[in-house]
């Protein structure tokens, strides 16, 4: 698909990325909050500078979700690339390449220093798509993968801890 325009998202368009979320996560079988819980959140992550998203086309076919976080490693914020989901019908078209460039202009322009991407084990297609766009699962230098982590807190029972004087 030539010529798509990518956009920086707005909070005017919460509904349609949380649209193209939903969907991503009902394709692969994930469970979902649907598309206007996502909506009603996406309203208030958009509106604050650690979270962005950018849509490809009119309407919207792609989307691409990031969060920023400081680092103490970086002098610039480490983004992380939450989601990147184009439409099935439209696949191989381009149209993620043109995210994932568009993505890697603003983030520079944001003084970026580094973007993370969490990729499935099994999901050699897109483990590939990155790594064609620049992204490594190894640090520089060294070949031992990187492997990612995570815990839910849902019903952790919280502890406040003492401040040092």
């Amino acid at each position: 698909m030539d010529n798509i325009e990518v956009r920086l998202a707005t909070v005017d368009d919460a509904q349609s990325v949380g649209h193209l979320l939903h969907e991503f996560n009902t394709e692969f079988d994930v469970a979902s909050p649907g598309s206007d819980v996502l909506a009603t959140r996406l309203r208030t992550l958009l509106a604050d500078a650690s979270t962005f998203a950018l849509l490809a086309g009119t309407p919207a076919v792609g989307v691409a979700l990031i969060t920023l976080r400081t680092n103490v490693w970086y002098d610039g914020p480490v983004a992380l690339l939450d989601e990147l989901y184009v439409v099935p019908d439209l696949r191989n078209g381009g149209i993620g390449a043109t995210l994932i460039n568009a993505l890697l202009r603003h983030a520079a322009s944001r003084g970026v220093s580094m973007i993370e991407i969490n990729v499935d084990e099994g999901d050699t297609a897109a483990q590939r798509f990155y790594e064609r766009h620049g992204f490594s699962s190894t640090e520089p230098g060294d070949d031992e993968r990187a492997f990612y982590f995570f815990r839910e807190l849902d019903g952790l029972q919280t502890t406040s801890l003492p401040q040092s004087n």
